[in-house]
């Protein structure tokens, strides 16, 4: 809900609002990332982390008013008040940040510190529930009151016990909750791409991917939907959002599948599962990255590189499932008048090019994480002031800045309530106790460990964000993985894909419902197509996590022979999934059933697997070439 709920003059007021604090806010963020635009400015790190939480928290209670449109006038009020709480708490501990750290007023504050802290609390809940629902909001608010009753749980429940007073210290003024790890990933890295994000949408990043996939793809077999993938590929992997890369190229590409025969919820599905696997494709692929990069303590480029080869698997699956389906349907391309010349293709690239290559040159050759989005949203401003064709959508600047501030002040909003998670499990020491059992319970199997970690991240998946997931598992569920023996980066990846799934899988499906939205499809029949048109989702992060050498953990022979035998084994899947085999034509049921069986038998990491898959799949081609193709 967006201050257009509002009646007129609270709608006025309160985007006036949101876009002088959005502005204020960017500005104290470029002042700490880029010392070069107000050198000596820069506030000690603490003060800079309040300033902001203060700024876009008050950004939430107006961008996302509490409750339905129509409602009296005392509640839109009570926005504006929740507004400027958090704006005059956060900057009155910003005042004393030197004192909060030297004082030690994280475990026992003042009186009117502890009020401060107090309020802050139920606002960074309240701020969670206008963000992501009652949800997560109800999960945030229980963990964050868990230290009051923590000497009375059982078990590994059981931690240290802390009154009201040290509890909101430890929340508010300590640096491991409301402002711990992820608000500070946010505050230092995140949000000169999400800045990034949300020019490269105005300015229209979006069509420029649809017009160059489909000039490269339009014509094949199946077209309009190969150019749905490689076009949502591209602009998710610098846009980091689901939705939003749904609502950019999917009203787009949906109708242009429809049109080329393809039925109106497999294109919905298909439009869910490109976008939802834009955010684990380099080089942005959102928040969890950087979040994962953070705790691993590596540089932001081990974790894209990790990345690369199961991505790359994801999308050659989807290209295969889409291809054989065009086979099996006697689908065409699309129409020779829908084919952008490759003179407009080339005349919209070049700015999109240009800031492209500098985000990758600062961010992996400089390995200036920080400074990479805020060079290569320069380009696009700049660019898009000299080339008339984008300069009006540059110089709607209240439009940038209101768009990038609701942006930032959802995922804060949300992390710092997360936070409250964290801190809770760290404070009392629960998080680590909870490793160590989970690993003793597991007494030894990888595989049971696996099984509890992939359904642990698909139920929390459901009612989170991918970051707040990420996040809550991270600190309880990773490092039993670790202990297990396993691959850290592994680890950190397999909560990652797992917690992504919920996106494409009912109920939940947030990605298949909006995509059947804009397909106008049956919502539920979309979700149970994109599960199966994405279930190498569900198969891939068990692979590389037995097989590390599938996110490049390994000898460059050992990662080219993994690359071989799943790339082998991605096509047989896709084949038995769609029911169409190169070179042979139709599957049976049968055929169907034992080709993935194949498929699966070469993804398993063993060499007697990979000859045993690869001898299965052989042996069907050699059956069904000398049967003929099936009928149905």
């Amino acid at each position: 809900m967006s201050p257009d709920t509002a009646p007129p003059p609270m709608m006025r007021a309160a985007r006036v609002a949101v876009i002088l604090l959005s502005a204020i806010g960017i500005a104290i963020a470029m002042v700490q990332t880029l010392p070069i635009v107000a050198p000596g400015l820069r506030p000690i790190t603490s003060a800079y982390y309040y300033a902001l939480l203060g700024v876009f928290l008050a950004v939430v209670f107006l961008y996302y008013p509490s409750g339905r449109a129509e409602r009296p006038t005392l509640l839109w009020l009570a926005d504006w008040i929740c507004a400027a709480l958090a704006l005059v708490i956060c900057f009155y501990f910003a005042s004393l940040a030197r004192k909060i750290m030297t004082a030690g007023w994280s475990f026992s504050a003042p009186f009117w510190p502890t009020v401060g802290a107090s309020i802050l609390f139920l606002l960074a809940i309240e701020a969670v529930r206008r963000c992501a629902g009652w949800i997560l909001a109800i999960v945030c608010a229980l963990f964050g009151l868990y230290p009051l009753i923590a000497d009375s749980m059982p078990g590994v429940l059981w931690g240290n016990q802390f009154t009201w007073t040290t509890l909101v210290a430890g929340h508010a003024l300590g640096t491991e909750s409301i402002i711990g790890i992820p608000f500070r990933v946010v505050a230092d890295l995140l949000i000169g791409y999400i800045i990034f994000g949300v020019v490269l949408a105005i300015l229209g990043g979006g069509e420029f991917f649809m017009a160059l996939a489909l000039k490269l793809l339009g014509r094949t077999r199946g077209g309009p939907a190969k150019v749905a993938i490689v076009a949502s590929s591209l602009f998710g992997s610098l846009s980091g959002s689901v939705v939003s890369n749904i609502i950019t190229t999917g009203t787009f590409t949906i109708p242009s599948m429809k049109k080329a025969g393809y039925s109106p919820h497999y294109a919905s599905a298909v439009e869910a599962c490109a976008s939802t696997g834009g955010t684990l494709m380099p080089p942005i692929m959102g928040a969890a990255a950087f979040l994962m990069a953070t705790f691993l303590a590596v540089p932001y480029g081990d974790v894209i590189a990790a990345a690369i080869i199961p991505s790359l698997l994801f999308y050659a699956a989807l290209l295969l499932q889409a291809d054989c389906y065009a086979a099996r349907n006697d689908l065409q391309g699309a129409d020779a008048e829908d084919i952008p010349t490759g003179r407009s293709v080339l005349r919209q690239s070049w700015i999109f090019v240009l800031a492209l290559a500098v985000l990758i040159y600062v961010l992996l050759v400089l390995r200036l994480e920080s400074y990479a989005p805020w060079y290569a949203t320069g380009v696009l401003i700049v660019g898009g002031l000299l080339d008339p064709l984008y300069r009006s959508r540059v110089l709607g600047v209240a439009r940038i800045i209101e768009e990038s501030g609701a942006a930032l002040a959802q995922l804060i909003g949300i992390l710092a309530g997360v936070g409250l998670v964290v801190g809770a499990l760290s404070i009392t020491g629960v998080g680590s106790a909870f490793a160590r059992e989970l690993v003793q319970y597991a007494n030894g199997n990888v595989y049971l460990l696996l099984f509890y970690g992939g359904l642990t991240s698909f139920v929390l998946g459901m009612g989170m964000t991918v970051s707040a997931c990420y996040v809550f598992l991270a600190i309880i569920l990773a490092p039993a993985l670790v202990q297990a023996g396993l691959n850290p980066m592994a680890s950190h990846l397999y909560i990652l894909y797992w917690g992504m799934l919920s996106y494409i899988t009912p109920p939940v499906a947030l990605a298949a419902i909006t995509a059947a939205s804009v397909g106008k499809a049956d919502a539920m029949k979309t979700g149970f197509t994109a599960m199966r048109l994405g279930i190498i989702l569900f198969i891939l992060p068990v692979f590389f996590v037995l097989e590390p050498a599938l996110i490049g953990q390994a000898g460059a022979g050992e990662v080219a022979m993994a690359l071989l035998t799943a790339g082998f084994s991605v096509a047989l899947l896709s084949a038995g999934l769609s029911g169409w085999l190169y070179f042979s034509g139709r599957l049976s049921m049968v055929e169907r059933g034992v080709i993935i069986a194949a498929a699966l038998l070469g993804l398993y990491p063993e060499p007697m697997t990979d000859i045993a898959g690869v001898a299965v799949a052989l042996a069907v081609f050699a059956i069904h070439r000398f049967r003929g193709p099936a009928t149905a």
